[in-house]
């Protein structure tokens, strides 16, 4: 009984820290809405478009690459308590904004806020779930983000049929900031930042507390052994035998934007319409659908990333964005002469991307990036892998209506669909498989300087196959 009441605690924990990622969501999806109709009330040019989308994201840049140490000085606890009230904060002047400036500037905060959450939230997580959960309790944070999507898509629906006020649209994002700002107030501290800052009594508390048990001191142990570990400097994380895991690490952020999956969230409802949805009602229903497939796929993610593994996800959902962007740019091809085909291949083909990335890359980054850190480094690594993530994101959603002005739709998608083909080529050379594998042996190959690809192998099997 104890040991079924602790799961559904650190399931109910974890999915209260998950809103986090919900914000991130709501705020992907309810920008490509709003823009809609934010033209009705200025004056815009693709610049201040792409400006006001991507503002965002230097925010989410500061922000990572702050959370780091913030989360050491502060404590996990605290620094998502600040993710809701910063959140709140940019919401409020982004919705009252009187001009495109402010809108920008709320949407800074916001992003701040969205980057600080996106390391502090799976980190939190993984640090209060038990080992044998770990993968499936920090996709949740993905799963949030998909939802969050969702429910952004469903309001631009709405209120594209009751006067289109794009104020109120990001308004409702108040919302789930409050629940996450009520939530983390009655959630305990991580046990492990409790007992690096010596305050053990109160560690022992809460990990009673997650385990529904007195007997946690196994566990207890295994925590104070793994913080005598010195934690490395900034620069360590770029000695030889780091900066191989350090730099994947990075490139997996990379593949992840210049694929184009924020082009696809973003301009969403921007793509229907120029593949034949007219009117805004048409397209905001379209991108409903493409919130559902995302939810149910990433759901796909979750079940099975532990019983099918990374490479296989990984491998297959890069194959299919990349038949899906080429289908695409197929049909953008083809022009105005075939407008009724083109819309519904356009949707079939955004349908299959949006299902291969959730499954894929969508899912898969934040874990591994979660499991291929070496503890003494993790902190500084992920950092960095995140802030590079968030710095390609900024790059390609600054620059996606000016590739179309420029290049059309068609090279767009058949440069997205060309970056996919390279990914696919880098993963099946590189990416490890660590399907129940344990973080110190991962560790334990990375210090051994074994290839990449076999980091997440057994002893004996990863000296065979180097």
């Amino acid at each position: 009984m104890q040991a079924r009441h602790s799961v559904s605690a650190v399931y109910t924990l974890s999915a209260i820290t998950a809103l986090s990622g919900l914000l991130f969501g709501f705020d992907t999806g309810i920008i490509s809405g709003a823009l809609l109709f934010l033209q009705k009330d200025f004056t815009l040019t693709t610049t201040l478009k792409e400006l006001i989308v991507s503002s965002v994201l230097p925010g989410a840049m500061a922000g990572s690459l702050l959370s780091g140490r913030l989360t050491d000085l502060f404590g996990r606890k605290r620094l998502m308590l600040a993710v809701a009230t910063l959140f709140m904060l940019g919401t409020t002047l982004a919705a009252l904004a009187p001009s495109v400036i402010q809108i920008i500037l709320g949407r800074f905060f916001i992003g701040t806020s969205i980057g600080i959450g996106s390391y502090t939230a799976p980190l939190y997580i993984a640090e209060i779930s038990p080992s044998a959960l770990r993968g499936r309790l920090v996709s949740l944070n993905q799963l949030a983000i998909t939802i969050g999507i969702l429910t952004a898509f469903i309001i631009s629906h709405i209120f594209t049929h009751i006067g289109g006020s794009w104020r109120w649209m990001i308004s409702i994002g108040f919302i789930p900031a409050v629940l996450l700002l009520m939530g983390m107030v009655f959630l305990p501290e991580s046990p492990r930042w409790l007992i690096r800052q010596n305050r053990t009594k109160e560690a022992v508390k809460s990990l009673k507390r997650l385990r529904g048990t007195k007997n946690i001191d196994h566990e207890l142990h295994d925590i104070q052994n793994s913080l005598q570990i010195k934690q490395a400097s900034f620069r360590e994380i770029f000695t030889p035998w780091i900066l191989p895991v350090l730099l994947f690490g990075a490139m997996l952020g990379f593949m992840q934007q210049v694929t184009g999956i924020n082009t696809i969230i973003y301009y969403a409802p921007t793509i229907f319409q120029m593949a034949g949805f007219h009117g805004a009602s048409s397209a905001t229903l379209a991108t409903i659908g493409l919130g559902v497939v995302n939810v149910i796929s990433t759901v796909f993610a979750v079940l099975f990333i532990d019983r099918i593994g990374r490479r296989p996800l990984l491998l297959t959902g890069l194959a299919g964005m990349c038949l899906s962007l080429l289908g695409l740019s197929l049909a953008f091809s083809q022009g105005a002469d075939h407008l009724n085909i083109l819309h519904w291949v356009a949707l079939s083909c955004t349908f299959l991307y949006i299902i291969c990335f959730a499954f894929s890359l969508g899912a898969i980054l934040w874990l591994l990036v979660s499991e291929i850190f070496p503890l003494e480094v993790r902190g500084a690594a992920m950092s960095v892998a995140v802030f590079n993530c968030w710095l390609w994101n900024f790059a390609v959603s600054a620059s996606f209506l000016t590739l179309l002005e420029h290049l059309g739709p068609t090279r767009t998608f058949l440069l997205y669909a060309s970056m996919c083909v390279f990914s696919l080529i880098f993963c099946w050379y590189k990416a490890p498989e660590t399907r129940g594998v344990t973080l110190e042996q991962i560790e334990n190959n990375i210090r051994k300087r074994l290839p990449l690809r076999t980091i997440g192998q057994h002893s004996r099997e990863a000296i065979k196959f180097s």
